[in-house]
């Protein structure tokens, strides 16, 4: 008895994880063919999600030319990369381009700090 409820409640707690959180993402709109986007990932992708940001904020890629039905941006995005914190599928702040790691950081560190009362703190 003890072995089936144990079983039972494992198999709901993995079926809740598979669902989207209520948590920030940062998503990053891109697009094939894009020079600073592959500057982006040359110099941020692999460290991104070791970071505080990372775990604040996970990174999700969006292709320009297919933007997905989950998210209201506020205006469509233009320009690439683009990133864009949303928090339940709403825009809450961008910053677009790239031009360098350190501007980058910056600018993110500035767009949580201004957010911080929206974001969801991930468990």
């Amino acid at each position: 008895m003890y072995l089936g409820r144990s079983l039972l409640m494992s198999m709901i707690l993995t079926i809740i994880s598979t669902f989207p959180g209520h948590s920030a993402e940062l998503v990053m709109v891109e697009q094939v063919g894009c020079h600073w986007c592959e500057r982006w990932d040359a110099e941020i992708s692999h460290i991104y999600p070791k970071t505080s940001e990372g775990r604040q904020a996970p990174l999700r890629r969006v292709d320009l030319r297919d933007l997905p039905d989950d998210i209201t941006f506020r205006s469509p995005p233009v320009f690439t990369p683009s990133f864009v914190l949303v928090q339940d599928g709403q825009e809450l702040a961008r910053l677009e381009g790239y031009n360098g790691d350190e501007f980058f950081w910056f600018l993110l560190a500035q767009m949580l700090k201004d957010n911080a009362d929206q974001i969801a703190v991930p468990q």
